[in-house]
């Protein structure tokens, strides 16, 4: 009697994890296309360009799942977010992935019942001020004013920083990244700080680039990635793939100029078949088709492509790859084999 109850109760259990683990993809299937929430506007990272069409780093990854899973790049809605909306928006089912510059922490993970599902950005805060200021360091900036983000980590780490440092500042809060920049240019605070490719990002869409800064300090660990709500396993794996697809793809040398060549026909290393779909079974163990990493990296490119054409080194944003370089080239970019 008691195994009988033990094992009906699992089978239960069981049911029920099946059914709660399908029923994000369901829901996106039913709907025709993804709620993907971003930023509500950081260059290079996400905004809408002079038509109102989003682009950007963490849009790229919105766009790649929507097309693993539709086929469809454009089959998607932008939801934007601030520091404080953003896991509301998230946990009440409003989006299906949170793809905006969102750091992984243990209480994100545990606490708040989200899953970060890989590390696009590995990043750090930094501090912006006017060179004018003629300061050279963060540990110089006592009694500064600050415009700080509220909802956010950079809120946390500039208190933990002045206070290791016995040193004092006065916060001036802000929703936004646009309403940070209008202050800290109109004067209403010395610094700003948020994360350093946020920074580098807000520098270049100033009339005088060259008249900022940024501080040398780099004050956290800041690994920010896309995430979903827990309990969807099933959502949680595609969404993870997909961006590990952009990875490997560029490590393996698959681009959205010769990706069409390349699944033509097998080719001599079957990881890339694999990822493909031109061998093996891996968009049936997630629920999509064959080509589904195919048409994630056809969307906007491997991760690389990704990267150099939103913040790269040759754009406004000026970014270098640094630790966001593949692991074979010294960074921390690596994803795991796709077999």
């Amino acid at each position: 009697m008691k195994k009988t109850v033990l094992f009906g109760t699992l089978a239960v259990a069981a049911l029920t994890a099946a059914a709660a683990s399908a029923a994000t993809l369901d829901d996106v299937k039913a709907r025709g296309h993804l709620n993907c929430g971003v930023v509500t506007g950081l260059a290079g990272f996400g905004a809408p360009d002079a038509n109102g069409v989003w682009e950007g780093f963490d849009v790229d990854v919105c766009r790649a799942v929507a097309a693993a899973i539709f086929g469809d790049k454009d089959a998607v809605e932008f939801v934007p977010t601030t520091g404080e909306t953003r896991f509301t928006a998230l946990s009440s089912g409003e989006i299906d992935l949170l793809a905006r510059n969102t750091t992984w922490t243990m209480s994100r993970d545990t606490d708040l019942k989200f899953d970060f599902i890989g590390v696009n950005y590995y990043d750090g805060q930094g501090f912006l001020i006017p060179k004018s200021l003629g300061v050279t360091s963060a540990k110089d900036l006592d009694g500064a004013t600050v415009c700080i983000q509220t909802g956010t980590t950079t809120e946390l780490n500039l208190a933990d920083f002045f206070r290791a440092n016995n040193i004092s500042y006065q916060p001036v809060a802000v929703q936004t990244n646009a309403e940070g920049q209008q202050q800290y240019l109109a004067g209403a605070c010395d610094v700003y700080t948020t994360d350093a490719s946020g920074l580098a990002a807000t520098r270049a869409t100033f009339e005088a680039p060259g008249d900022h800064v940024l501080l040398p300090e780099i004050i956290s660990k800041e690994p920010l990635g896309p995430l979903v709500r827990h309990g969807d396993n099933e959502w949680g794996d595609i969404a993870m793939w997909t961006l590990n697809a952009l990875i490997a793809a560029e490590e393996l040398g698959i681009t959205s100029a010769n990706i069409a060549e390349m699944s033509a026909a097998p080719t001599n290393n079957p990881e890339v078949n694999r990822i493909l779909g031109t061998e093996g079974e891996l968009g049936a163990m997630i629920g999509l088709s064959a080509d589904w990493a195919k048409n994630a990296i056809m969307a906007g490119g491997n991760y690389g492509e990704i990267f150099e054409r939103n913040i790269g080194e040759n754009t406004p944003i000026g970014l270098a790859r640094g630790l966001n370089a593949q692991w074979t080239d010294g960074g921390l970019l690596y994803s795991p084999p796709f077999r």
